[in-house]
């Protein structure tokens, strides 16, 4: 029987490590998958910070470093000024890079870095047990807000990608979110396009990721998946906020 489709060369040997439902394990696929077929298999590097993604290391053959928690943004910078030609995907959470990493966040792509960022969005501090994040929704309860978030007395939710697009360095600023086939291959299309943009010119590329987190959501995955789809892109609507390519 012919095979028309299985494990991408990049993929490591485990399966995969995260909740049931969460989208982080497809991310991490569909970034194999990308890098092989850009030929990157043998020069991509990634870096990720404190959060779910230190779940990676068994999943891929990338190399691979980290950094405190907030600091990737930094780090990064300091791993690619020492090493330009060598693409490199910083995986963070909505956490990491929008909360305790703010201000690295957006003085790197003030700059222009030559890096991506994929922040995954999943409304919480997924690792630490759900607590509220930057992005957590209006109303939406955390062990934090057991109320719902009140944005009278927490604020309303960071919108990433549409801060970042009004910067003037940055190349590709997008929101995709992964809860059917056509967006799948959507974020896979912009991924390319963003390790593109590293290799022909330089840049920085910050790619939003709305992910499922049935875990801290307290519902089955595909109820999660659903709550994206229906809920979540209202707060966060999908689209390419900025392309100059």
């Amino acid at each position: 029987m012919e095979e028309i489709y299985g494990r991408s060369a990049g993929q490591g040997d485990m399966p995969n490590s995260f909740c049931p439902g969460c989208s982080y394990g497809n991310v991490m696929k569909l970034t194999c998958e990308a890098a092989t077929e850009l030929k990157l298999l043998d020069r991509l590097v990634l870096c990720d910070g404190v959060g779910c993604f230190n779940n990676l290391p068994d999943l891929d053959r990338f190399p691979k470093f980290g950094s405190q928690h907030g600091r990737l943004a930094a780090t990064a910078t300091g791993f690619k000024r020492c090493q330009p030609g060598t693409p490199l995907l910083a995986f963070q959470g909505d956490g990491d890079c929008a909360g305790i990493g703010l201000m690295e966040t957006v003085t790197a792509a003030n700059r222009g870095e030559n890096f991506t960022v994929l922040m995954l969005n999943n409304l919480n501090f997924g690792m630490t047990g759900g607590q509220m994040a930057p992005t957590t929704l209006v109303g939406m309860k955390t062990p934090t807000c057991k109320q719902g978030r009140n944005p009278e007395e927490r604020g309303y939710p960071l919108r990433m990608a549409e801060i970042i697009a009004t910067l003037d360095a940055p190349k590709l600023v997008a929101r995709v979110a992964l809860y059917d086939p056509k967006h799948i291959l959507e974020f896979k299309r912009l991924l390319k396009q963003a390790l593109q943009i590293q290799e022909q010119g330089g840049g920085y590329s910050f790619i939003e990721i709305l992910s499922a987190c049935p875990t801290n959501w307290h519902m089955k995955p595909q109820q999660a998946c659903d709550h994206v789809r229906d809920v979540v892109t209202r707060t966060f609507p999908l689209g390419v906020f900025k392309s100059i390519c």
